[in-house]
This record gives C-alpha cells, sequence and structure tokens, in this order.
C-alpha cells in the first residue's frame, strides 16, 4: 500500500454515493444507447465529434489550447500552426479516445518506446523511464487491484490519484491520465468508446480533498459531461433535419448523401466529400457551397485552396 493511498478509504465512500452513482449509470445507458442508435458511419462520426470535444477540454485545462478544429485540421494534414508538442498530445488523445489502444498495456497505450535515453522534452522527461518506468507502472496496477471493489465510473477519481502518486506522466501533462481513465469508464459500453466529461472536465482532472468529496465532485463532472454529450448529439440530429428540409428542392439523392457524409465526419473537404457521398469533386464543391449559402455548413481556413468544412449551427 502506497504510504499516500488508502485504498479502505475510497471504498468506505462509495456507499454513500449510491444516489449520484445511478444518476451518473443512467446518463451513460442513455448516451451509449443514443450512439448504438447510429448508422455505422455517424456512430463513428459521433465518437469523433466528442472525442475532439473531450481533447480540447483537457488541452485548455492544461494550459496548451488548441481549438477543436486547430486538432481536426492537423488529423488531416492541414496545416494549424499551432504548438507541436500540444498538437502531438491532441493526436495521441483523439486515437485513444476513439479506442486504440489497450489500456491494460500502459507502455504501449503512452506510445512510449522502452529505452533509457537523455534529452527528453522537458514535460516527457519528468516520467520515468526503461526499467523505473515498468516499475511504476506494476506499482500502479498492483495499488488499482486494491479498489477494482469501486464501480468503473468512481474508480476512474482514486485512479487519477494513483497515476499522480506512481509518477507515469509529468504533472503538468493532466491529459495523459484524464484519457486513459475516460477509456476505463466506459468499460461496459455498446458503442460508447470513452465517457466524455468535457468542460466539467477541470473540476477533477487536477482535484483535491477527501475520497468521499473527491468522488462526488467527479460524478457530478461524468452526469453533466454526458448530457452535454447528448445534447451535441441531439444539435446534430437537429441540424440534420433542418437541412433535408431546406435542401427539399433538390432533385436526386445527393443533397441526402451529403448531410449523411457531414454528420459522420465532423471536419471534412471536398475530396473527402466526394469519396463518401460517391459524387464528383465539382459536384461536392458546388454542394458545399449551395449549403454555406444556405447557413447549413461554414468553412474554417479561410482560405480558397484545401478548404475545410463543418456543419453550421
Amino acid at each position: 500500500m502506497h504510504q499516500l493511498f488508502d485504498a479502505r478509504d475510497w471504498l468506505s465512500a462509495q456507499g454513500g454515493l449510491a444516489t449520484g452513482l445511478a444518476r451518473a449509470g443512467f446518463a451513460l445507458g442513455r448516451l451509449d444507447g443514443a450512439i448504438a442508435a447510429l448508422e455505422p458511419e455517424a456512430r463513428t462520426g459521433a465518437n469523433r465529434r466528442l472525442a475532439l470535444i473531450e481533447v480540447e477540454a483537457m488541452l485548455w485545462a492544461q494550459g496548451t489550447p488548441l481549438r477543436r478544429e486547430e486538432i481536426g485540421r492537423d488529423l488531416m494534414e492541414a496545416r494549424a500552426g499551432a504548438d507541436l508538442e500540444a498538437m502531438r498530445l491532441a493526436r495521441w488523445g483523439i486515437r485513444r479516445l476513439e479506442g486504440q489502444g489497450d489500456p491494460q498495456a500502459l507502455r504501449g497505450f503512452l506510445g512510449l518506446h522502452r529505452a533509457e535515453v537523455s534529452g527528453l522534452d522537458d514535460r516527457l522527461a519528468a516520467r520515468p523511464t526503461g526499467r523505473d518506468f515498468d516499475a511504476a507502472a506494476a506499482e500502479f496496477q498492483e495499488l488499482a487491484a486494491g479498489i477494482a471493489g469501486l464501480a468503473p465510473l468512481l474508480r476512474a477519481s482514486a485512479l487519477r490519484v494513483l497515476w499522480r502518486l506512481c509518477g507515469l506522466s509529468a504533472p503538468e501533462l493532466l491529459a495523459e491520465p484524464a484519457v486513459w481513465t475516460a477509456r476505463a469508464m466506459a468499460e461496459g459500453c455498446e458503442a460508447l468508446r470513452f465517457v466524455p466529461l468535457g468542460r466539467h472536465g477541470r473540476a477533477v482532472w487536477i482535484d483535491s480533498g477527501t475520497p468521499a468529496e473527491r468522488m462526488a465532485r467527479h460524478l457530478a463532472a461524468v452526469t453533466a459531461g454526458l448530457q452535454d454529450a447528448r445534447h451535441e448529439l441531439a444539435r446534430v440530429a437537429e441540424w440534420q433535419g433542418r437541412a433535408h428540409a431546406a435542401m427539399a428542392g433538390i432533385k436526386g439523392d445527393n443533397p441526402a448523401r451529403v448531410i449523411q457524409a457531414l454528420v459522420a465526419h465532423p471536419i471534412l473537404n471536398a475530396a473527402m466529400l466526394e469519396a463518401s457521398a460517391g459524387i464528383s469533386r465539382d459536384t461536392a464543391e458546388r454542394m458545399l457551397a449551395r449549403m454555406r449559402d444556405l447557413g447549413l455548413a461554414r468553412e474554417i481556413t479561410g482560405g480558397r485552396r484545401f478548404r475545410l468544412w463543418v456543419l453550421a449551427g
């Protein structure tokens, strides 16, 4: 047992949080069910959309602000002109929140190579390397086993504390434990890859207080984050209905295909629309311009070439 962590304190505090846990669990079930009901392309798009929001919130809380549009542009290999280390972390976070990597294999999950090296980035140098990291990871997993009796949604609060105590990340890199615990909380979900906290994560990603206080705040953040995520899905669904109505006068099925592509891809360009909707490049360009004029699509690069689009409203 770590001298600064007593699993019994966390386990005993769980009993007084039944109401908050039930509320958070209900919210999680509703969001998971809503995503599971989507078509496969839209389901992938929903997870990507929520992951962009989540990583944006993490990086802003960490003090390395990047807007979700910048992150999306970088994922598409467009120039964003942002902090390169923050963008590297953003790319890693998006991939992990979308389901890549095994959370139980910490070295692989964090994208680390086993090596004893010097001259690392200052933020990475604070992390143990080589055998020292393996020892820290083993300690973390051993201590985590002691709180296996906590519900997954509650356990994340304690796991963030253990992550810091074991030194698995540099202290200022809160995105790494936040991503790892977001994945861990989604244990048993059918379609949801991670549990989103969004802007409410700032209340708990760097936390203090007794185990009961931490877990109560955590459950409140989880419930609010899940509700916000459902509102985001509802916003996209409302846009989809509005778009179909606005483009009902255009003959053929191209409008429906374009709308479906914008739902499935939070950020896209004409080439992606061409491939996703099965239309020509000229048609893709014309449809995007038409949707812009109707207030349905918004261009985010401000240029005339290599333009990127998102749904508007």
